[in-house]
């Protein structure tokens, strides 16, 4: 296996825009890799790659034929997007050139999947994907082409065994759980606000896979307002142990950023430092269940300028195995670019300034009075026994 890490992009994936005022801004796309430059980590700790916009043959991986038609007439003319796909509504509204940009988007994750498992690269992130709602014949939530569940399905048919997908984005991994739900070679985690409060309304405890793939779909419902304490010892308290049990041939993991405190569109409170902790333990778990085979992908986050490129960018350090020092100030040649292209002042540092810490679940013990504490029993309860764990 290559040392190297990739990072897949190509600047037309920012034409995946579904126009002023959506929440989706491409701009985030374009900051980070921006920001990826201004660190200087295309310059030999990554190498950039442009894979080629997935065909309809690699999209009936995960998508029906005739949904992959429906978004190919909208995307042609957007007047006839047709509203029972899911296409040219509030969220998926349709617009010119929509297949283009989001089977560009859907090639890059499965080009970084095809990279890491005929070992080409180490590790690949294509942080413009992490698409994860979009269903097998329908558009939802922002995605019209499932990126993530077709990077799982291209493993599978290049002869994987055992894929684990992690998806730590505030929404459910909902597209992704579906497009696997009866298959045992894939487990699926999603950390996620709680059902309750929050779209797409699934991803309870007790969605825990199909007849014959029991507990192969794992879902932690965490509390609104989970903060970096409650959200770190949640992914600590389930998903190293799932690991080390499924025992995974690759590890794909989503990064929405929209748990972020200053995220518009949920209602976690979880800071960058945390994330930059969990994408360092998703690199770490990768290393010590998969033999170092990671694929990493973005996904949501709405904070388009203060968040999401930071956050993204310490994933692609991470794993081109240059880590940023939180502390470090952001170079002033992108704060100048984010002020040209969005009239806003950018952050300072690479940081918040947190210093995360939680307690072990097991090690330190529980209180089931406790919201959170609730919620990772009621997790594990669900699925620890048919993976030989103690719940």
């Amino acid at each position: 296996m290559s040392g190297r890490a990739q990072l897949m992009w190509d600047e037309a994936v920012t034409g995946y825009d579904f126009g002023s005022g959506h929440p989706m801004d491409p701009v985030r796309l374009a900051l980070t890799m921006r920001l990826v430059e201004a660190y200087e980590l295309d310059r030999g700790p990554l190498e950039v790659v442009a894979a080629r916009p997935a065909g309809d043959s690699t999209l009936r991986l995960v998508h029906r034929e005739d949904y992959i038609g429906a978004v190919r007439r909208a995307s042609a003319d957007p007047a006839a997007a047709d509203l029972s796909y899911g296409l040219g509504t509030a969220d998926d509204p349709a617009f010119a050139g929509m297949h283009e940009a989001s089977a560009l988007i859907a090639g890059q994750s499965v080009g970084a999947a095809e990279a890491v498992w005929r070992g080409d690269a180490a590790h690949a992130v294509n942080f413009a994907g992490g698409l994860h709602h979009a269903m097998p014949g329908g558009a939802a939530g922002f995605c019209i082409y499932n990126d993530a569940a077709l990077a799982v399905a291209r493993l599978l048919e290049l002869g994987a065994e055992r894929v684990a997908y992690v998806d730590v984005d505030v929404h459910h991994g909902d597209g992704v759980q579906v497009a696997f739900w009866d298959d045992p070679r894939v487990l699926t985690i999603s950390l996620h606000e709680h059902p309750r409060t929050l779209f797409p309304q699934t991803g309870w405890p007790e969605e825990t896979g199909g007849e014959g793939a029991e507990g192969s779909a794992v879902n932690v419902a965490l509390p609104a307002g989970t903060g970096d304490e409650g959200w770190l010892r949640a992914f600590h308290a389930v998903v190293p142990e799932l690991l080390g049990a499924f025992g995974p041939q690759v590890i794909v993991t989503q990064h929405g950023a929209d748990t972020h405190f200053e995220d518009p569109l949920a209602h976690l409170a979880v800071s960058l430092d945390a994330q930059r902790a969990v994408a360092e333990a998703c690199h770490d778990l990768a290393h010590r269940y998969a033999d170092g085979r990671w694929v990493a992908l973005g996904g949501g986050g709405y904070a388009v300028v203060d968040v999401v490129p930071r956050s993204w960018t310490h994933l692609a350090a991470i794993a081109a195995d240059r880590p940023i020092e939180p502390a470090s100030m952001v170079p002033e040649s992108w704060r100048h670019e984010v002020f040209r292209r969005t009239r806003q002042l950018a952050p300072q540092r690479m940081t918040d300034g947190r210093t995360p810490q939680w307690r072990d679940f097991v090690e330190d013990g529980y209180d089931p009075a406790d919201r959170l504490d609730q919620a990772v029993l009621a997790t594990r309860r669900a699925v620890f026994p048919a993976h030989g764990l103690l719940p």
